[in-house]
């Protein structure tokens, strides 16, 4: 029986979410369906997480959709649904937030959007990233969904018309609408969490994975033993569609340290009908090759130049938007991978980026993950079954991770392969 009900605003955030309480033993399905029967896809799971795939939806579609899955799960019977939102502030927060609050019914929607371990903290309503308040950082600067207000309240009234108010570490008796609540260690988010059980039992609360984390002790979900992290064969195949400098640092290090690393040029990954059977044909069965006989090896939707001019230059030339381009390049890395992956197919795959992650198991007609472990902060393992076989694949969001992780990753794996 479904016990706790996740919206999730994109597919590596669902997952990196769904796997704080898989990691714990608690079973967890994610799904990609917003439309689907969440009792029939859950099976026996008591949580499911729902990728909306919202946050670069208009906030009108993005609130509709949410609103929708929020009733659903009621009509369920799903007595706790949260909403999971970017730890960064991206996307449609303030429509998203209204939907469910409005949705539910409920007076109070407890919001706590603090991710402590990869110091994304918020302090007297303000969110901060490595310090430094998140508009000021490398998200307000995102090229696709920059974020423009540091203050949680003030980024919530952009789209929001509900009341927003920021209660620092508590929720005073009587407070409606969205509270915004403080966090910058494991410490507050549980106290946050305390706060948001007397205010409202926590039928219904929105944050991150950093949030979520608390969840399966005030919620009492309780499951198996802690998930152990499954031994991989030697090699990692990693495609990227992530455009984030935290990405990019971290493929120059992967790339100094052992790993092949290919940049997919803009005339490969702007026209998505080359794939698999059109003019990308050939570029295909070269990176194949490249990938058999190469065990670790980066496939890299960045230009070689770290401010990706080569692809800006050839989307102004076609006079397409932003979010034309977003769309080409996802479409175009979810055919590729859904073709490289048979030749890794006793490899991991890390997949970065949470549109590439969809893209390519829409092409290969993947709707549902099972998470198993966070093998660093942001990373998660999970179990999928590609092309009729069941393989691992990690993920990650652009902005997670330190600039080594693709090296610790392979030390990781080879220290495996040693013992």
């Amino acid at each position: 029986m479904i016990r706790l009900l996740i919206l999730a605003d994109d597919f590596t955030g669902g997952l990196d979410t769904g796997v704080q309480f898989a990691s714990r033993g608690v079973s967890t399905c994610v799904i990609t369906d917003p439309a689907a029967d969440f009792v029939r896809e859950a099976g026996d799971s008591q949580v499911l997480v729902v990728v909306a795939e919202t946050r670069h939806m208009a906030p009108e579609a993005a609130y509709e959709t949410v609103f929708e899955a929020t009733r659903k799960g009621i009509r369920a019977g799903i007595p706790y649904i949260y909403k999971k939102t970017d730890s960064a502030l991206r996307g449609n927060i303030g429509a998203e937030l209204t939907a469910v609050l409005e949705a539910s019914g409920e007076k109070v929607l407890p919001f706590i959007p603090a991710l402590p371990v990869m110091k994304r903290v918020t302090r007297g309503g303000v969110h901060r990233i490595d310090g430094v308040p998140v508009a000021e950082s490398v998200f307000g600067r995102d090229p696709f969904e920059p974020v423009r207000e540091s203050e949680v309240a003030r980024l919530i009234s952009l789209q929001s018309d509900a009341p927003a108010t920021s209660c620092g570490g508590g929720i005073p008796d009587g407070t409606e609408g969205i509270v915004i609540l403080d966090a910058e260690t494991e410490e507050d988010l549980a106290r946050a969490g305390r706060a948001a059980e007397k205010a409202n039992g926590l039928r219904i609360s929105a944050g991150c994975a950093g949030f979520a984390s608390a969840l399966p002790e005030l919620l009492r979900l309780e499951g198996e033993n802690r998930k152990e992290i499954c031994r991989m064969k030697s090699g990692l195949f990693v495609l990227c569609g992530s455009v984030n400098p935290i990405t990019q640092r971290q493929l120059d290090e992967g790339e100094r340290n052992g790993f092949t690393r290919v940049h997919i040029p803009p005339e490969e990954k702007l026209y998505p009908d080359r794939f698999p059977d059109g003019g990308g044909k050939e570029t295909l069965a070269r990176w194949k090759q490249l990938a058999e006989e190469n065990p670790w090896m980066i496939l890299d939707a960045n230009d070689t130049d770290p401010a990706n001019l080569e692809t800006a230059e050839k989307a102004r030339e076609e006079g397409w938007t932003t979010e034309e381009v977003r769309q080409r390049i996802s479409a175009s890395l979810g055919r590729i991978l859904s073709v490289v992956t048979d030749t890794a197919a006793d490899r991991a795959l890390l997949i970065t980026g949470g549109d590439t992650l969809l893209q390519g198991m829409n092409c290969m007609k993947v709707f549902r993950m099972f998470p198993m472990a966070e093998i660093f902060p942001g990373v998660v393992l999970s179990r999928v079954t590609l092309h009729g076989r069941e393989r691992l694949v990690m993920t990650k969001s652009g902005g997670f991770g330190e600039p080594s992780l693709l090296t610790d990753l392979k030390e990781m794996i080879d220290q495996q392969n040693r013992e």
